[in-house]
């Protein structure tokens, strides 16, 4: 009698770890592998390729300081600094000063394509390999706008971003017109384009939870008064924000309500009922920090990655009873 009440508590375990294991890799499935429709990435690659073309705009306007042997950096002292045997950039190759602005006047030509669309595949490749040789050829004159367009510029590179509001969608059209009436939105869904975008979710996610538990090893957060580190400093701040030291609680709360939403943001952004309130917090927060700071590309970038997050809201609305 006992032997059989133990095997049937050990049958029962066992259905239950398989049904498990079944939904957890059934929902791991869905949540990368469901077919999306690319439009999502195609205002993501818009948005980025804006701003990879004023990136490579500033770039270009001093070539010889940025990536010559008589420049900022030379070569070898970026090999020297970083350490990184694996370190790649195109620029390492060029030992002239002609071929150093071609390369730079190529990675510029790959960014406006990418922004157009045109030959999409080949230009976001060829951008987020621009930018990638730029990153390690400077390193000195890198910031976080040129990490977050690495970041959004891979899951440019992986996914369909030029299949739709592109040069490439209208010659497609054009040049195969019986191909427009077998192409609706939902045919053009695709597996590539979902994870590209999963892809960049969890990289938001990753990001902002690096960047909120580190402030939480900061006393200045946990009192409420870093903001006001930034407003006093007058050598960084683009606006005067000092009239807020006559208001030290509104200063606190600004203070505390940033910290709160970028520590929760990796839990607070999947679920459809917060997910609206922690994307609008991210307006105010990028766009403040780009006003008030100087860092108004930087907080465009992580506003065009956070477009990511509005392919689950339609999902949504076609799914009510998926809440991711």
């Amino acid at each position: 009698m006992n032997l059989s009440k133990s095997s049937s508590t050990v049958l029962s375990l066992r259905c239950a770890i398989l049904c498990w294991v079944h939904e957890w890799s059934s929902g791991w499935n869905r949540f990368w592998y469901t077919p999306a429709d690319p439009t999502i990435l195609a205002a993501i690659r818009v948005a980025t390729g804006c701003l990879l073309v004023w990136s490579n705009a500033v770039w270009l306007m001093d070539v010889e300081g940025f990536f010559a042997s008589r420049g900022w950096l030379p070569a070898i002292d970026t090999w020297l600094m970083n350490d990184q045997p694996w370190q790649w950039s195109w620029y390492f190759a060029a030992h002239t000063l002609e071929m150093q602005y071609s390369l730079a006047i190529f990675s510029l030509v790959a960014s406006v394509c990418l922004l157009l669309g045109l030959a999409t595949p080949i230009a976001s490749v060829i951008s987020l390999l621009g930018l990638i040789s730029t990153v390690n050829r400077a390193p000195l004159c890198v910031f976080g706008l040129d990490d977050v367009l690495g970041m959004i510029s891979l899951s440019l590179a992986i996914g369909p971003c030029g299949a739709v509001w592109s040069l490439d969608r209208i010659l497609l059209d054009r040049w195969f017109p019986n191909r427009r009436s077998l192409t609706p939105l939902g045919a053009r869904a695709s597996v590539r384009a979902n994870v590209a975008v999963r892809l960049l979710q969890v990289h938001l996610c990753v990001l902002y939870g690096f960047a909120g538990t580190g402030k939480l090893l900061g006393g200045s957060w946990w009192e409420g008064t870093a903001i006001w580190g930034s407003v006093a400093n007058s050598q960084y701040r683009t606006l005067d924000l000092t009239w807020l030291a006559s208001h030290p609680l509104i200063v606190n709360a600004i203070t505390l309500t940033a910290l709160f939403w970028e520590v929760s943001y990796a839990a607070l952004i999947w679920p459809r009922l917060t997910r609206p309130l922690v994307l609008i917090m991210a307006i105010f927060v990028h766009i403040g920090i780009g006003l008030a700071m100087g860092m108004l590309e930087f907080g465009l970038a992580m506003l065009a990655a956070n477009i990511a997050f509005l392919l689950p809201l339609a999902a949504s609305a076609q799914n009510p009873a998926d809440p991711i």
